[in-house]
């Protein structure tokens, strides 16, 4: 049995169907990237599987235990999210508080751990993400890649089941995107179960273990990097992986 199962996942907004009946396994370790065009319902399964939004319909397994994702149990719903940690595009620390304590607040508020064993834990995270040297720096005097590695600390220290990444890259200059790449390549390694969104594609190539191409709210394709970028069967992947080929070599060219 997979560590996570994902059945009949279905998402609208008004008329318009994001995410159409979604079935997805995922074993423990496991980096799986989900790319497509944009629009097509990638984000909202990452914030779907978090009850950032809530689904029409479907239910999420994870080591054994199901969820329904419709649920209005606000005790279910707590649960779920201790399991499946977001980190977003836009960071979301808390201006007011410094990296260390960014990364303590779920440890206390949400796991009840005392302050002492939530500062222990935080400080690890950090320096797992090379961030131990700016333990007192606020956001406002952190680069961009910091603040995201500051979020991606702070989502490991909650020991989620499933890290779901949301563009992680996306709101950040170019200069800063390869610290960031680095710190998710490094976590994997370690063994952590990954659910990314990102249009990185040269990166999903050398860290997913299976790479999911989602549209118009449907599982197209779904196979390892080389079955996705060497061999697609679909012809709307064709496109897309064209398309995007065609992007990264305008941006190679570029003055």
């Amino acid at each position: 049995m997979s560590l996570i199962e994902i059945r009949g996942l279905s998402k609208s907004f008004g008329k318009n169907v994001v995410l159409d009946n979604v079935d997805l396994d995922i074993n423990e370790g496991e980096v799986v990237a989900i790319i497509g065009p944009s629009g097509t319902g990638k984000s909202t399964l990452l914030r779907s599987l978090n009850l950032l939004e809530k689904p029409e319909a479907g239910t999420v397994t994870i080591d054994g235990k199901t969820f329904d994702l419709t649920t209005k149990v606000s005790k279910e719903k707590l649960e779920l999210r201790k399991q499946t940690e977001m980190v977003f595009q836009q960071f979301n620390l808390f201006k007011n508080r410094t990296a260390l304590e960014n990364v303590m607040e779920g440890l206390t508020v949400v796991k009840k751990e005392k302050k002492e064993d939530a500062k222990k834990q935080a400080l690890f995270e950090l320096e797992r993400v090379g961030m131990g040297d700016r333990l007192g720096h606020y956001p406002r005097h952190l680069s961009g890649g910091q603040q995201q590695r500051v979020a991606i600390a702070r989502a490991l220290a909650l020991k989620p089941k499933l890290l779901l990444m949301d563009e992680p890259t996306s709101a950040l200059d170019p200069e800063l995107v390869g610290e960031v790449l680095l710190t998710i390549k490094k976590i994997a390694k370690e063994g952590f179960t990954i659910l990314l969104v990102t249009h990185e594609m040269d990166f999903v190539k050398s860290v997913a273990n299976r790479i999911i191409f989602l549209e118009n709210g449907k599982v197209v394709a779904n196979g390892s990097p080389k079955e996705i970028f060497d061999n697609p069967t679909s012809d709307r992947l064709k496109t897309f992986l064209r398309n995007i080929n065609m992007l990264q070599s305008a941006d190679d060219y570029s003055i």
